[in-house]
């Protein structure tokens, strides 16, 4: 009888390791820079064609690599950085697997130069399957130069899962910004298909963090500098009005190495409570220095997510040093007691206050709202108000005039025939409406009344009308009296050109000018003027950010995107006419009850439920 356990061929082993390291391109972009970095290199060179799938080499002015150490360094657990166990404790370098050149030589054909500044000639290694082909002496400059050609060509399988070309071009340009950003002192270059895309000379950090985000944060960024015993931070923080609905321009650095940390990302929110909108994320760039003892990074396989030994102290080293900027910087809110001398001179101050103007204060109504008892709670009644009476709110009379104006009857009529020879015919029909906190419209019926919240309301009209646009037939543009310019960074930009197809569908119209920047020509026809560059920034921040528990289609990603960002927000007012068309409008789409996240539109409170919670 045969045994059933057998040992794995270490081919077949070194390519199951790479499904773990190498996920897609830019998961072998981020392994090749960080050991360039761990070389020493001052000077780092990124060049990848067709979004890394044909070719993705680095090229560096490091230290190199002796003939033994280049033949060896594809082997699996092959490393420089750890000796002992103890050593994974207290890494402070980068690339540290011992597996990432096994892993890549596993699923490419890889190709590589390298020389050391004591050695007269180089070291030539191809590999291919994990097997090194071909190792020869050349002529190379000092330093590595790495190619990883024909990525997954012996895994068809994995590389069918690759996403699109733009899309894995915005991920390599994800990990290439995050390693050029931790090192500001060395120059990094970019090149796709032969075209620079980045062009980043070494510098201070806040230079390459404007060279990055683009310069409209030169004048946007107040610096975070504190030191202690235990751990230091620094690096910067956008000022208030950077700051954004979606999860933007936030970087965390520890020792150098890009993290993701939920836990440090609500210190930061914590330190611009009062500052910024509860729905809006401020943008920092921080970099966190303490001893490597004191870090976990062996958690997560991508070393994105790390722990603490303590994780109380650092989130409040964070929040505090945050605060202690912000207010340095005259950021958060004070109070001046100082009196201008120009108040000083003012009739109200210098001349006296005589009895008769006594008399006339302390008969004002607004006096006795501070003097009086409870005065400070008592409303008057206005003869303007519009809620005479809750009873006939409810009442199915005509008091719709009253709350409505003249139109009441009209918008009553819109409604009714709206639903003539519709399928649903069984909603009621609306007779007035109200709307309160401007959030919510109340729009009673015969029996009862519904409350819908307008913004949910509105996304699920938006989002039938886009979807209808890009599926079926072309929305309409309006075109734009002068060119509107957009200043986007580079990976906005490869984003946008992705999204123009399915844009131009909706009702945008936007071009490229001779200096291949883009320009907005026209906009939907019901985008409100003045607005156009907003919609778009927001919209691509938007997409960017998008999150779900469902995997969408790139055109419902965008479809959805842009029902959320152009539909009535809480706290927007609205006259009797547009709550109407809201409302009726709602009800003539495919779904009106549900928003497109999933959640109701609106909730109907019939008459019977409404006695039953009085005990009626």
């Amino acid at each position: 009888m045969s045994n059933t356990i057998h040992l794995l061929p270490d081919h077949i082993a070194n390519q199951i390791a790479a499904g773990e390291v190498i996920q897609r391109p830019a998961s072998a972009v981020k392994e090749l820079l960080e050991n360039a970095v761990d070389a020493g290199a001052t000077q780092i060179q990124l060049l990848v064609n067709d979004a890394g799938k044909a070719l993705i080499q680095v090229i560096d002015n490091g230290k190199g690599m002796s003939p033994e150490d280049a033949s060896i360094a594809f082997e699996r657990h092959a490393t420089s950085k750890i000796r002992q166990i103890e050593d994974l404790f207290r890494i402070s370098t980068m690339g540290f697997r011992g597996e990432a050149l096994a892993s890549v030589a596993a699923v490419s054909q890889v190709e590589l130069k390298t020389r050391r500044a004591e050695d007269e000639l180089g070291c030539w290694v191809e590999v291919e399957n994990s097997k090194v082909i071909r190792q020869e002496a050349c002529t190379a400059a000092v330093g590595t130069s790495i190619s990883m050609k024909n990525l997954f060509f012996n895994v068809p399988a994995r590389r069918n899962f690759l996403k699109s070309n733009a899309a894995e071009m915005r991920h390599i340009m994800d990990e290439f910004i995050r390693v050029a950003m931790a090192n500001p002192a060395i120059f990094f270059s970019l090149k796709s298909n032969g075209q620079e895309v980045y062009h980043l000379e070494a510098g201070s950090r806040k230079q390459r963090i404007v060279q990055i985000l683009g310069n409209s944060y030169n004048a946007k960024l107040v610096t975070v500098s504190e030191e202690t015993d235990y751990m230091n931070i620094s690096g910067f923080i956008g000022k208030p009005d950077t700051a954004r609905k979606t999860r933007g321009d936030q970087y965390f650095f520890v020792n150098n190495r890009f993290i993701k940390s939920a836990y440090l990302n609500h210190a930061v929110n914590a330190a611009f409570e009062g500052l910024i909108a509860k729905d809006s994320f401020p943008s920092y760039v921080l970099y966190i220095d303490l001893d490597p003892g004191q870090v976990d990074i062996n958690v997560h396989p991508t070393k994105q997510e790390i722990k603490f030994e303590d994780e109380k102290i650092v989130y409040a080293f964070v929040q505090a040093a945050i605060k202690h900027a912000l207010a340095q910087f005259s950021i958060a809110p004070s109070l001046d007691f100082s009196l201008n001398a120009d108040i000083q001179g003012l009739d109200a101050v210098s001349k006296p206050f005589t009895s008769n103007q006594k008399d006339a204060a302390v008969s004002s109504s607004l006096y006795k709202a501070f003097t009086q008892k409870h005065q400070a709670h008592l409303i008057e009644p206005s003869a303007k108000s519009e809620l005479k009476s809750w009873k006939s709110f409810f009442e199915p009379s005509g008091s719709a005039s009253d709350l409505l104006g003249g139109d009441a009857g009209k918008e009553k009529q819109i409604f009714e025939e709206s639903f003539t020879g519709n399928r649903l015919l069984n909603v009621p029909v609306v007779q007035q409406y109200l709307q309160v906190q401007q959030t919510y419209i109340i729009a009673t019926t015969e029996k009862g009344f519904l409350l819908v919240h307008q913004q949910l309301a509105h996304e699920r009209i938006l989002y039938e009308k886009y979807s209808q646009a890009v599926h079926n037939k072309q929305a309409p543009t309006q075109k734009s009296l002068f060119p509107i310019p957009l200043e986007l960074t580079v990976s906005d930009k490869v984003l946008l050109d992705e999204l123009l197809p399915d844009l131009q569908l909706i009702g945008y119209q936007i071009e490229k000018d001779e200096q291949q920047e883009y320009l907005i020509q026209g906009t939907p026809a019901d985008i409100t003027t003045g607005n156009e560059k907003h919609a778009i920034e927001m919209l691509i921040e938007q997409f960017k950010h998008f999150s779900s528990d469902v995997k969408f289609s790139q055109r419902e990603k965008l479809v959805r995107c842009m029902a959320k960002q152009q539909s009535i927000k809480s706290g927007t007012g609205m006259d009797e006419r547009e709550m109407a068309k809201l409302v009726n409008d709602l009800f003539v789409c495919n779904t009106p009850n549900i928003s497109p996240s999933g959640s109701p539109t609106f909730i109907e409170y019939k008459g019977n439920y409404l006695e039953q919670l009085f005990n009626k």
